[in-house]
């Protein structure tokens, strides 16, 4: 503050720049001049040296290759010269004579190698024996034509180890010049810094005493100049006065300095604000300025003062005074003001963001927690009441609540869906009713208008009122107050209306208010619009995939059954399940589970459900229907891989899923069962006890390429058979072999109870609180046929035991109380009989199943299916299936590892068979009628 006093800045004090006195001290400051000079010097100083090292370092190793080269050609030469080296390369052994002299040269001559060898570059002779006999690494080109070669190559390793190896290769001559073989002998430099070191404390020297020179000049520089600045340069000075000036006029506080004799020295903006300060205020006395007595004395008198509270026009003061120098004979003082009343509303509105901004953040973690259309306008309820409004009431569209698209004509008709706050004695609509609104309510006026709508006083509120006059009364009585009403609406869509109310131990709401309102509805009607949207397509995927799983049980004689599915919570998977009949009264059961979820999984399941009836049709095994299915999957991935594939498509990708298909005969009460990455089903036996069969796994299905492995068991009668899906027993807390135990202490018990009461049991004891999967259950009683309603005859290849065969079946019927289905079911054995005895391969055998149907049964070891054709006039047969088709109600060829097996079913009506109204004799009639035609 000299600036204006004066005088003499004294000792003690120090400009304010920014930095310490201690940083300022040191003169290699590399913020300074100096310290950058320094700096420079330092960079150029090292780059010289280390410039003269490198120079050194490369002079030293090109002289020490340099004296290698040498070295090798004179004990090349020497060697190459030597008597008797000329004749020894001749010699049958050249090994042994040149290998002990070359060992003795290479040692007295303190070479790392000589080697002598033949024209072709074989070598004699090498420190390693090992190396002898093969190529010489280098080149000999050259000395075969009389020269010397000097060169750096690298070869087998020698006893001096690794470095750079300096070869020369000279050739041996005989008496007449011809060469007869070349000598070469080399050196491994690897040691150069023996040579150079020793010149490094002279460089090193060099550059340490051009940094102390440097160090002593710019600290000479530097102290000079700290002398004559003050440790300020001129830029510093005016940047100094510049940030100053400007951070006097920025603050938020009036700031007011005097001098001695009573004048204003400096009057910043804030201060020419609060004070209604005129323009030429500086320099004029301050009993001039016109300002409050209490003012005026306050900046007059030389007291300090602290927060003292002084009234200058409409506005509260805080004024805080101080002496410009702590030194008694230096007079002038620092005044600063603060307006607190404005520092009130200020205090007051942060607060108040404050606590929106927390509502709001506790808005973005609260609502939308589930896919529930209910549970989220419930979450907005509560999130808003009590912090912002006392009662909250949502009402939404019924066709939102449903998960359908809204239309404009169900406006009128919302639903309450969520009632939020403590004022729960306020007489409102209750929960899931109806309520019509008229046209002039703030709720349909928010809808139609698609705006927020204050109204500050109900009593004011005549639409509101005229809605329910009497409901409205009670709540004005109740103390309700004011309304805000926002439409909830996502993509543009209106969903419903939310109402927030306050009553009079409240604040009426403010136009202010209505933003906030705004912001927490538009969060809210996001999470509900997904919500509704996921219910709509949880509620398609359910429908679709309920009507791709059976409705009812078909009618068999093998299994008594029941099952269960549940979908998961967050969307339906691709779990599946079928009971599909087979002929000779045996029965498929198959459960499957398809990867994903949503509308593709539901439908892969539809397609896969439809393939296993198709193949089970065909009656193949079921090692075949499982890789019918593998084949499937992976057709269908390469229709969805397809580059003209649309983009977007849920599912899109590779297609995945588990089966497991098994076939019961009720006859043999045989099980033959295989799986594809299925979990292994439970068997409760009849005397309770619960094992796995110990069906081997094979890799599920779309992966191709894998064999399938079938397991067959004897399941007894009263035996249940419990298929399931993972999701029954896998869970995100606990392992499968904690589920799959929990389900054998399930079905503890369970050979008392039927297959209702067991697919029930199973459920209540595993099924999760959120399921994350779908669940499938099936559960499947064993029956058998008795011995009294089977028939089995052997058959030689004869067609003369015909007869024989059709009166034991005529007894056979008879004994069954089926002696009006005798005549057709002769007519059919007899038929597929002398067919497989004409046709057919050895052994013969006929069988009849009475059951829900009578079942006729031919097998012989053939593999030919007989195939149905119309006869002309001139055949002679061909027409015995048609006879078969026409008596019996189904019939067809099954396929065994021994044969063939043709079957026909004669579907029986209180005890007889549902012949055609028309005989043999008439059909046969027509055929010949149409062929003459």
């Amino acid at each position: 503050m000299e600036v204006f006093s004066g005088r003499p800045r004294s000792p003690e004090r120090h400009p304010l720049t920014g930095r310490s006195r201690q940083h300022r001290a040191s003169p290699l400051d590399l913020r300074s001049a100096a310290g950058q000079v320094f700096l420079l010097q330092v960079v150029i100083v090292v780059l010289l040296v280390v410039a003269a090292v490198a120079a050194v370092v490369l002079q030293t190793a090109r002289d020490a290759v340099q004296r290698g080269r040498r070295e090798s050609v004179v004990a090349a030469q020497s060697f190459a010269s030597a008597p008797g080296t000329a004749e020894a390369l001749r010699s049958r052994d050249p090994t042994a004579v040149l290998q002990p002299r070359a060992e003795e040269v290479r040692k007295r001559t303190d070479v790392d190698f000589v080697v002598a060898m033949n024209t072709q570059g074989i070598r004699y002779t090498y420190p390693y024996p090992s190396e002898i006999g093969k190529k010489f690494v280098g080149t000999i080109a050259p000395a075969l034509k009389g020269r010397t070669v000097v060169e750096q190559a690298g070869g087998p390793p020698l006893p001096a180890g690794k470095g750079t190896a300096v070869q020369a290769v000279v050739p041996v001559t005989d008496s007449r010049g011809k060469v007869v073989g070349l000598v070469s002998a080399g050196i491994t430099v690897k040691d150069v810094a023996a040579l150079w070191l020793p010149q490094l404390p002279i460089i090193l020297g060099s550059g340490a005493a051009a940094l102390a020179l440097s160090m002593t000049g710019t600290t000479l520089v530097a102290r000079r100049l700290r002398r004559q600045t003050h440790g300020l340069a001129p830029a510093e000075l005016a940047q100094l006065y510049e940030h100053h000036d400007a951070v006097l006029h920025a603050v938020r506080e009036g700031v007011l300095i005097t001098g001695t004799d009573g004048r204003l020295l400096l009057a910043n903006d804030e201060a020419r604000r609060l004070l209604d300060l005129p323009a030429d205020v500086q320099g004029r006395p301050v009993r001039e300025l016109g300002l409050p007595e209490p003012i005026t004395r306050l900046l007059s008198s030389p007291e300090a003062v602290t927060d003292e509270v002084h009234r200058a026009g409409d506005r509260l003061l805080a004024v805080n005074k101080r002496p410009t120098y702590r030194q008694a004979d230096q007079g002038g003082s620092v005044v600063t003001l603060r307006d607190t009343t404005e520092l009130a509303v200020v205090s007051g509105r942060a607060e108040v963001a404050r606590e929106r901004l927390k509502l709001l953040y506790e808005a973005g973690v609260g609502i939308g927690t589930t896919l529930d259309v209910g549970r989220t306008a419930q979450e907005l309820a509560d999130v808003a009441a009590p912090e912002f409004a006392d009662l909250v009431t949502v009402d939404l569209l019924d066709a939102v609540l449903r998960g359908w698209e809204p239309t404009a004509e169900g406006w009128r008709h919302l639903r309450r869906a969520a009632i939020g706050g403590e004022q729960r004695m306020i007489p409102v609509y209750p929960l899931g009713e109806v309520i019509t609104f008229s046209r002039r309510t703030p709720q349909m006026r928010t809808l139609q208008e698609r705006r927020v709508l204050l109204e500050a006083d109900l009593r004011q509120a005549h639409g509101w009122r005229e809605q329910d006059p009497e409901r409205a009364r009670k709540a004005l009585e109740c103390g309700l107050r004011s309304l805000v009403t926002v439409p909830l609406q996502a993509r543009n869509v209106p969903l419903g209306v939310v109402n927030f109310y306050r009553t009079v131990d409240s604040p009426a709401f403010q136009p202010e208010d209505l933003s906030f309102a705004e912001e927490l509805a538009a969060r809210a009607a996001l999470a509900i619009d997904n919500a509704r949207r996921f219910t709509r397509e949880h509620a398609m995927a359910v429908t679709l995939q309920r009507s791709l799983l059976p409705r009812a049980q078909p009618d068999q004689d093998a299994l008594e059954v029941a099952w269960r599915y549940l979908p998961a919570e967050a969307g339906v998977g691709g779990d599946w399940f079928d009971v599909i009949p087979l002929p000779g009264a045996r029965v498929a059961v198959v459960m499957g589970d398809v990867v994903g979820h949503g509308l593709h999984a539901a439908a892969t399941m539809g397609r896969l459900r439809t393939a296993v009836h198709n193949f089970s049709t065909l009656d193949l095994p079921v090692d075949e229907v499982l890789g019918k299915l593998d084949d499937l999957v992976l057709s269908m991935d390469n229709e969805e891989n397809a580059g003209d594939a649309a983009e977007g498509h849920e599912g899109e990708g590779v297609t995945g899923a588990t089966c497991l298909y098994a076939v019961y005969d009720p006859v043999s009460e045989a099980c033959t069962m295989a799986r594809a990455g299925h979990p292994e089903p439970a068997v409760v036996r009849p005397d309770g006890t619960v094992t796995c069969p110990g069906v081997p796994a094979s890799t599920p299905l779309g992966l191709g390429g894998y064999p399938f492995e079938t397991a067959e068991f004897s399941l007894p009668q009263g035996s249940q058979l419990v298929l399931y899906t993972d999701g029954l027993v896998e869970d995100r807390t606990h392992d499968i072999d904690v589920g799959m135990e929990r389900l054998r202490q399930a079905l503890d018990g369970s050979e008392r109870r039927t297959p209702e009461e067991t697919c029930q049991a199973v459920i209540d004891a595993l099924k999760p609180s959120h399921s994350s999967d779908d669940i499938a259950l099936l559960v499947a009683r064993t029956r058998i046929f008795p011995p009294s309603r089977v028939a089995e005859w052997d058959v030689p290849s004869d067609p003369a035991v015909v007869p024989s065969v059709r009166a034991r079946c005529r007894e056979t019927l008879r004994e069954w109380g089926l002696e009006e289905a005798g005549f057709a079911t002769e007519l059919i054995l007899s038929e597929l009989i002398t067919n497989a005895i004409r046709y057919g391969l050895p052994p013969v055998s006929a069988r009849l199943l009475h059951g829900r149907c009578l079942i006729c049964e031919v097998s012989d070891g053939s593999g030919t299916s007989p195939r149905l054709r119309r006869a002309a006039t001139t055949d002679e047969g061909g027409r015995g299936l048609f006879l078969v088709a026409q008596f019996a109600q189904r019939w067809g060829t099954r396929y065994t590892t021994r044969g063939k097996v043709i079957w026909a079913e004669q579907f029986l009506h209180d005890g007889t068979s549902a012949t055609p109204s028309r005989t043999p004799v008439d059909f046969l009639l027509d055929q010949f009628d149409d062929l003459d035609t």
